[in-house]
């Protein structure tokens, strides 16, 4: 049986804190760069479990600019309250998702709530950058909440291995994100010994980060917690078993096979382009946070 052979395999990427309250490890671009070999997925900033002390301080990220791209927020852990300059906002928990369409231009922050804040506790979380192609990528910005509830499941067996299906679809279940290019996103929960095999286009890159436990992927890889995953295109299935109680995210996409031009919080297709969001960013054209 032939599978996606495993081209890179990243294990354990060093941390670094965005703003205060967010503890990350980068693993798209990454230390070698994959920015063409991941899209549409830009960026993917990890956030392991980590214990928060308490503190009157709410801790997080504040107001800063996007264009060109949509954010994911994956929560599992932890609660972070979101607003931005388009109207679109909330708290999101654990098992939600906030998909932010940043597109033209919006001002965002991004915090803990006050509670957790002051309680503290246990984090975990990601954030995924989406680049937009580029026809789409000054479009009205709009916000997506997905609730726990509200994402469908895939049982994978009867002693309780299932998948969240965030966007795309797996085996018939579709997922609850509306994406504006082929776009898979699965959050697999596997109990031990539990196993999936899943199918995804040749065309697509396709990687995966493994956020707790340890599986073997395609009967022959080992990949414990904090591992990402990229395949190559020369197969389209997958196999993931559980060694231990696990959860593997899966991301998979069709590449834009578009240029690049990126200035931090700006993910566009000429330096031009960069130059353009910069000075209307300073003038004002993405609105504002009160």
């Amino acid at each position: 049986m032939n599978y996606k052979t495993v081209k890179h395999q990243v294990s354990n990427a060093p941390t670094h804190m965005v703003g205060d309250g967010f503890r990350v490890a980068n693993y798209i671009p990454g230390p070698k760069n994959y920015s063409q070999e991941t899209s549409p997925f830009f960026l993917l900033d990890y956030n392991a479990p980590h214990q928060f002390p308490p503190t009157p301080h709410r801790k997080g990220v504040g107001s800063h600019p996007h264009r060109g791209f949509e954010t994911v927020t994956v929560v599992f852990d932890g609660y972070v309250e979101h607003r931005d300059s388009s109207g679109g906002g909330g708290v999101i928990g654990p098992g939600d998702i906030q998909w932010m369409t940043a597109a033209s231009g919006v001002l965002h922050d991004e915090f803990q709530t006050q509670e957790f804040s002051e309680k503290g506790g246990l984090q975990h979380m990601m954030q995924i950058w989406v680049n937009l192609p580029a026809r789409h990528k000054m479009s009205a910005p709009k916000y997506q909440s997905i609730t726990d509830a509200q994402i469908n499941r895939y049982t994978i067996d009867d002693n309780g291995s299932m998948a969240r299906v965030i966007a795309g679809e797996l085996n018939g279940v579709k997922g609850a994100a509306t994406t504006f290019t082929p776009v898979e996103m699965y959050d697999i929960r596997l109990v031990q010994d539990g196993e999936i095999t899943i199918n995804i286009p040749v065309s697509h890159n396709t990687m995966l980060l493994v956020t707790k436990g340890t599986v073997t992927i395609n009967g022959s890889t080992r990949a414990a917690a904090k591992d990402f995953i990229l395949f190559a295109h020369d197969n389209e299935r997958i196999s993931i078993k559980a060694s231990e109680d696990s959860s593997v995210f899966v991301m998979a996409g069709e590449p834009l096979n578009e240029p690049i031009a990126a200035y931090g919080p700006f993910v566009m297709n000429t330096q031009q382009e960069i130059i353009q969001a910069i000075d209307d960013f300073n003038s004002g054209k993405f609105g504002r946070l009160d």
